[in-house]
C-alpha cells in the first residue's frame, strides 16, 4: 500500500503505447447460457445446472489454499530477485510473467500497458542522536524525511518549540513567528504536530535560524487516525530550504530533553522507471459496463511484500481462475488488473485512468480495489463508500459497493469496520474521474484499538502489520483465516457486479446517473441479509 511520503515521484508518467479501448475479444469463451439457477443473471452461469449462484460458486472455489500457492510463488520469486519484486526491477517483472501465464492459459485476454515515471531513491538517511548519549534510530520504523525536504547534512542543539507533552497534548507548535521568540540560531527545531500545516512550521523555523526540523506526532487521541505512531508529511507543491524529518510522539518526547544533540542528514538520487500494467480482460461481456479488479503487483524495496500486495493480487488471480475453471459467464466484461508503481505514488493506476477518454470512462462501471486482505492483526476494514463515517463519499454507486461487503461479511456472522478513501490505494484515480468504487483492506501500519480487538480479535496497542513496508513481510506474514475470509468477500462482490447493470454518462457524469437495482444483489452465499 502507498505511503504518502515518497519523494520527488513523478505522478504524470511518460510512454504508453496508447489509450486502452474496451473491445470484445475472439478466443476462448467460457461456457454460454443460463444454466445455473436464479441468482446468476442472464449469461452468468456455472455451467451446471444445479441451482447455485454464480457467487455461491465462486465464493467455494476461492480458497486460502489455492491463494497461498500463488503467494509461495511470489515469495520464491523475490528470494530470487534481491528480496524483493519493487517496480521496475526483475522480480515485478517476474511477478507478471508468472500472473500472465495463468491467466493466458485459463482463456484471458493479457496485455501490457508500459509507463515509466522518475523516482527519488534514498542513498543517506540518518537521525542520529550524539548527545548525551549516543543512539541512532532507523529510517521508516523511527523517522521519515517529509516530502519536499531538502537534502543536507546537519548537527546541532535540538531545542522544542511551544510543545505539549502532557494532558490533551493539544498543540499550536510552530504555527506563529512569536512561538520561535528566543530561539537560537543554529539550533534544529524540534516542533509538534496540530493546528497548523507543516510547512508553515517549517517557514517560522527557517525565518528563526534553524538549520533543520524534525515534526514529531501529537500523541493525541484521534477517532480517524494514529496520532502516536511514525507518519509521513509533506511540506506542500515546492521544495523546501531545509532538512525535514518526520517522527513519532515517543521519539520526539525523547528528543525534548534539555541538552539533546543530534545528526539530520538525508541524500537521494532520481532513477527513471520503466514498468507496465498488467490487464487481463474476460473474452465475453458487455464492453460497455467494464468491471475493473485491481490491486498492485509491485512491493516496495525493503521487502517481498507478500501481505502488500501478493495477498490482494494473490486473491484477485485466484478469482480469475476459478471463473475459467467453474465455466462462469459473466454479463460485464470483467478486467482483471495488476497495477505497478503503487508504492512510488499510485503511477500505474492513476495513469491508466489518465489514458481514458471520457468515452472509454463511461464504459467503466466500477472499480474493486484490494490492497493487503491477509494482515496478522486484521481488521475488515471497507472502504466508506457511502461517506456517513469519514464524510467523504466515493462517485454515485460507491455506497453500493460498500454494501455489499458489508452485507456479505454480515450474512457470514463476521463483522467489519469503514475505512475511509484518503488516497493511499489505487482506486484514488478512479474515484478522481467519478468511476465508482470501493473494497477491501486488512490494516497495515496503525495499531488496533482495545475496542477493534474486543470485536476482530488479535492485539490491542500493535500495528495491524508489524511487517509492513520491511523484509518480514514474507509468506509468514499472513493470517489465513482472514485471508479466506476477505477472499471470499473479493469472490462474492466480482461475481455480483458481473452482472450489475449501472446507467452513467460520459465522464464525471458518473455521479450523475443511477445504478439499476433490479439486479442488483447483496446477497450473501447463504442468501441472508
Amino acid at each position: 500500500m502507498f505511503e504518502k511520503r515518497k519523494v520527488g515521484t513523478a505522478l504524470g508518467a511518460a510512454l504508453a503505447t496508447g489509450a486502452l479501448v474496451a473491445v470484445s475479444f475472439a478466443g476462448p469463451a467460457y461456457a454460454g447460457g443460463n444454466k445455473g439457477g436464479h441468482g446468476g443473471g442472464p449469461g452468468w452461469n456455472n455451467g451446471h445446472g444445479n441451482g447455485k449462484t454464480a457467487s455461491e460458486v465462486l465464493v467455494k472455489a476461492v480458497t486460502a489454499d489455492g491463494i497461498t500457492r500463488h503467494l509461495q510463488a511470489l515469495q520464491d520469486i523475490a528470494d530470487a530477485n534481491g528480496g524483493n519484486r519493487a517496480a521496475g526491477l526483475p522480480g515485478h517483472v517476474a511477478s507478471a510473467d508468472y500472473m500472465e501465464a495463468k491467466l493466458k492459459k485459463a482463456g484471458y485476454i493479457t496485455s501490457r500497458q508500459p509507463f515509466s515515471y522518475d523516482k527519488s531513491i534514498v542513498d543517506t538517511a540518518v537521525l542520529n542522536q550524539t548527545a548525551p548519549t549516543a543512539v541512532s534510530y532507523q529510517y521508516e520504523v523511527d523517522f521519515l524525511e517529509a516530502s519536499n525536504a531538502s537534502e543536507g547534512d546537519v548537527s546541532g542543539v535540538v531545542q522544542a518549540v511551544d510543545i505539549n507533552l502532557t494532558g490533551d497534548r493539544a498543540s499550536t507548535s510552530g504555527c506563529e513567528a512569536t512561538d520561535f521568540a528566543g530561539f537560537t540560531a543554529g539550533n534544529i527545531a524540534l516542533v509538534q504536530r496540530g493546528s497548523c500545516d507543516f510547512r508553515v512550521k517549517a517557514d517560522n523555523a527557517l525565518a528563526a535560524g534553524a538549520v533543520g526540523v524534525i515534526i514529531f506526532n501529537q500523541g493525541n487521541a484521534s477517532e480517524t487516525e494514529d496520532r502516536s505512531a511514525l507518519f509521513s508529511g509533506t511540506l506542500g507543491d515546492t521544495i523546501f530550504s531545509l532538512p525535514v524529518a518526520t517522527t513519532t510522539f515517543a521519539l520526539g518526547e525523547t528528543l525534548a530533553a534539555a541538552g539533546t544533540e543530534v545528526r539530520l542528514a538525508f541524500d537521494a538520487h532520481v532513477e527513471t522507471i520503466n514498468t507496465f500494467n498488467l490487464l487481463a480482460d474476460t473474452p465475453k461481456g458487455d464492453p460497455n459496463e467494464i468491471v475493473v479488479v485491481g490491486g498492485h503487483l509491485d512491493s516496495v524495496r525493503e521487502g517481498p511484500g507478500i501481505n502488500d500486495n501478493g495477498s490482494g493480487t494473490a486473491s484477485i488471480l485466484e478469482t480469475a481462475l476459478q471463473i475459467s475453471k467453474k465455466h462462469l459467464t459473466p454479463t460485464n466484461k470483467i478486467r482483471f488488473a495488476f497495477w505497478s508503481g503503487e508504492e512510488d505514488g499510485l503511477v500505474g493506476s492513476n495513469y491508466y485512468v489518465s489514458q481514458l477518454t471520457e468515452a472509454q470512462i463511461a464504459q467503466h462501471a466500477l472499480n474493486l480495489n484490494f490492497d493487503m486482505v491477509g494482515s496478522p492483526n486484521a481488521v475488515r476494514f471497507v472502504y466508506d463508500g457511502n461517506g456517513d463515517a469519514f464524510g467523504t463519499a466515493g462517485p454515485e454507486g460507491s455506497a453500493e459497493i460498500e454494501a455489499n461487503f458489508e452485507e456479505f461479511f454480515a450474512s457470514q456472522g463476521l463483522a467489519s469496520e469503514p475505512t475511509a478513501f484518503d488516497g493511499r490505494s489505487d482506486y484514488f484515480g478512479f474515484i478522481e474521474a467519478g468511476i465508482p468504487a470501493g473494497g477491501l483492506f486488512s490494516g497495515a501500519e496503525d495499531i488496533k484499538s482495545v475496542e477493534q480487538a474486543a470485536i476482530f480479535g488479535g492485539t490491542a496497542g500493535v500495528a495491524y502489520d508489524e511487517c509492513y513496508h520491511s523484509a518480514c513481510d514474507d509468506i509468514t506474514n499472513i493470517d489465513p483465516v482472514v485471508l479466506e475470509q476477505m477472499a471470499d468477500a473479493i469472490a462474492n462482490s466480482t461475481a455480483t457486479f458481473a452482472e450489475t447493470k449501472t446507467k452513467h454518462h460520459g465522464g464525471k457524469g458518473h455521479g450523475k446517473g443511477h445504478w439499476r437495482t433490479d439486479r442488483f444483489d447483496h446477497k450473501g452465499p447463504n442468501g441472508k441479509r
